[in-house]
């Protein structure tokens, strides 16, 4: 079996749900599972949803963008008004419904994932009539009976014996299978989510659980750019890149590839491919076990709107062992991501990323034991495979916090 995963901008319209068909047609729709994320930015937009709602306790106005979105693309999909997926439609927004009236709890990790993993189970409804409408038979499957997770909600821990057990016994490989990007469940059967970008993720823990063929994510770029062209000019595709190596990429923040994707794909040598949806038949990139990466150039990426929290202790002594232990239980308690670290016999510095909203509560807590400094807004770039030219141009009408070199990797903490 093979693994295709389609992320919100192959499906953001009628169109893109179209196209799908094209390349399914291309590649042929047998023996395959497909993974979908939320249609384009319905993601953003349920967050806005979750926002509103615990502002307010009541179904909030911006619901109705959600509702009018989906919609439009069914109306474009589905000329009889009369089909069965206009029902099915409806029976999840009222099942959302059901939730905010009913919902008692304001925990917000917990509420978000409740409400924002309708994005999925929208899209998966939506693309899976479609195509059965067009002679393609598909199964939907619901992801929150296959990926089982803890409780963490937000960021959920898969309990990969679970999670195995269930798609081994209950999903028929030789169908063409729809399932969710992104969602998942607790022991409660809560809904949970594997983090932002998760449907990557969910695409590799399946194929790892079917032992599957390979895995292709489809994208709008040709592949794995050596840059983001929204923030730097003249990226260049990579053809092949290592598992190791693209791990790298994806643990200092590459867009294109999840960070825990790749792992499991890994441990079974599973091919993964990056290739684009409007160009289905150009090859891409390939993630494979092998040569680092070709071509060997440098490859840039940046993270916006990180913190660079400096620390020294309050009675001059040494940053060693014990105040850095505690500085670290700090950063696990506040949910801070570290991103870059660098310290002194007096000092301690990082990069982090506020990705919980915990910054206020972490400085505070700080306060209490060193002297704290920190600076919001910063960005992060980091180059793999540098050279000076490669260095030279970033650091060019950029005001540099930190820097950090290593043997394949330079790192800049700049004000821009």
């Amino acid at each position: 079996m093979k693994v295709f995963k389609f992320g919100g901008a192959s499906v953001k319209d009628a169109e893109g749900v179209k196209n799908l068909i094209k390349v399914l047609n291309a590649t042929g729709s047998e023996n395959k599972l497909i993974v979908i994320s939320a249609m384009g930015k319905t993601t953003n937009a349920l967050e806005v949803v979750v926002k509103d709602y615990l502002e307010s306790a009541k179904i909030p106005a911006t619901l109705k963008e959600v509702k009018d979105y989906h919609r439009n693309i069914l109306a474009a999909l589905f000329p009889n008004k009369e089909s069965l997926v206009y029902f099915k439609v409806e029976t999840l927004f009222t099942e959302l419904e059901n939730f905010l009236q009913h919902n008692k709890s304001n925990q917000y990790d917990f509420v978000y994932d409740q409400i924002v993993s309708f994005g999925e189970l929208l899209s998966t409804t939506i693309v899976s009539e479609y195509l059965n409408s067009q002679n393609i038979a598909s199964t939907w499957l619901d992801a929150r009976n296959f990926i089982k997770t803890d409780s963490t909600y937000r960021d959920a821990q898969v309990n990969w014996t679970k999670t195995q057990e269930k798609v081994q016994e209950h999903l028929d490989p030789k169908k063409l299978n729809i399932i969710q990007g992104f969602i998942a469940s607790d022991p409660n059967n809560f809904t949970t989510t594997l983090g932002r970008e998760g449907s990557d993720y969910s695409a590799a823990i399946m194929a790892y659980c079917l032992n599957a063929e390979n895995v292709t994510i489809w994208k709008d770029v040709p592949g794995v750019l050596n840059a983001d062209p929204r923030f730097f000019q003249n990226a260049q595709l990579l053809n092949k890149i290592s598992y190791e190596e693209a791990i790298e990429l994806a643990f200092y923040g590459a867009s294109v590839i999840h960070p825990k994707t790749l792992q499991p794909l890994q441990q079974k040598e599973i091919p993964l491919f990056v290739r684009s949806f409007i160009n289905p038949s150009d090859e891409g990139t390939a993630v494979t076990k092998g040569k680092t990466i070709f071509p060997e150039i440098p490859c840039f990426i940046v993270k916006k709107d990180q913190v660079l929290i400096s620390l020294s202790s309050l009675d001059f002594s040494f940053m060693v062992e014990e105040n850095i232990s505690e500085i670290f239980r700090l950063f696990h308690q506040y949910q801070m991501k570290v991103d870059l670290i660098q310290n002194s016999a007096i000092s301690f510095r990082v990069c982090v990323d506020n990705k919980f909203n915990q910054l206020e509560k972490l400085i505070q807590h700080l306060k209490a034991r060193f002297k704290v400094n920190f600076q919001t807004g910063v960005s992060l770039y980091t180059i793999r495979h540098f050279n000076e030219e490669a260095i030279n141009n970033l650091e060019k009408d950029k005001i540099v916090l930190l820097k950090q070199l290593t043997q394949n990797t330079v790192q800049l903490v700049t004000e821009n």
